[in-house]
């Protein structure tokens, strides 16, 4: 077997585990739809179903259920191994975090931790000067509900409100308040969507009380830096959070075409989770408390910006009959 079916097997062996390919993705830090995937390929390769899904979740068909204590066994063996192995590995910190995470916020902070350890070699999401390795990271971020984890350490929540390209922002700034979206393009952007507090444009525009028909049309993203890419291009405004956002804002490449006081505080935030056993490692507990660091700095940022100029939104007075 070759090493993809090798991925295919973790891949089988954590959605049996977990009970699902959305469990199992969030593990690997794919989509439930690559797990599917992965999984697929074995099968097409035994020529047999593995799995079949039921009111509880995946379960082994008959063809797999003989060799699935096996399968479990020798993943907790490799888990052991590299276990053992990545203690030796004393200059290497592997990251998992979702790739808006680690391409606006964490990668471009990184030259401030090399200065200072010039030794350390990172692989973020599988790419970087340390290679690619089988078993869980040293760290995983994620962006979610709050966990009332020991081993948790929470970086940040954001603060969602319209994000628009300067020339946008003055484009609209002629037309009135209430018909200033009438018209113009909206892009939907998809990841903030499990949020129970980050509004949609159709729950924004009703807050603010504008005219917009069909507020729900329009191209939708799933990457926050595709639709960035779009808003830097005019296509049109996003609704997206400032977290990741701090240079582009302060340098005036994005802009805010509504006031900061329109915006709303995530219930999701940001978290690290550090593996145990990677903490015994002295580079790993210093990276911690550099992103620990570099967190503080990004919610000092989002609280100055929020404070300074949010004010209570007052509601218009109701009219009696």
């Amino acid at each position: 077997m070759s090493l993809s079916h090798l991925k295919s097997l973790q891949a089988l062996e954590l959605a049996l585990r977990l009970g699902s390919l959305q469990a199992a993705g969030r593990a690997l830090w794919i989509t439930p739809a690559a797990v599917g995937q992965r999984i697929k390929a074995l099968e097409d390769y035994l020529g047999a179903d593995l799995v079949v899904r039921g009111r509880s979740g995946l379960r082994p068909t008959s063809e797999l259920s003989g060799a699935l204590e096996h399968l479990r066994a020798a993943f907790q063996e490799l888990d052991a191994v590299a276990t053992i192995l990545n203690l030796q590995r004393g200059d290497e910190i592997h990251v998992a975090a979702p790739s808006d995470f680690a391409d606006f916020w964490l990668k471009p902070r990184m030259g401030s931790f090399r200065a200072e350890h010039p030794r350390v070699l990172f692989c973020i999401n599988g790419e970087g000067d340390a290679p690619l390795r089988i078993g869980q990271a040293d760290c995983e971020i994620s962006f979610g509900p709050q966990r009332p984890n020991a081993r948790d350490d929470l970086l940040f929540r954001d603060f969602v409100l319209p994000i628009s390209s300067p020339e946008n922002t003055r484009r609209i700034s002629n037309v009135s308040l209430r018909d200033r979206l009438e018209g113009f393009p909206l892009l939907h952007l998809d990841f903030y969507k499990e949020d129970p507090s980050a509004p949609n444009w159709a729950t924004w525009i009703k807050t603010q009380r504008l005219k917009r028909t069909e507020p729900n049309r329009g191209i939708r993203f799933q990457r926050i830096k595709l639709a960035l890419d779009a808003v830097r291009a005019n296509a049109g405004l996003t609704i997206c959070g400032l977290a990741l956002l701090g240079p582009d804002i302060d340098d005036g490449t994005l802009s805010l075409p509504f006031p900061i006081s329109t915006g709303q505080w995530t219930q999701h935030a940001f978290q690290a989770r550090f593996r145990p056993d990677a903490l015994l490692r002295p580079q790993v507990k210093r990276f911690r408390e550099w992103l620990a660091g570099q967190a503080t700095v990004t919610r000092d940022w989002l609280l100055q910006h929020v404070q300074s100029t949010k004010r209570p939104h007052r509601r218009r007075p109701t009219r009696t009959g």
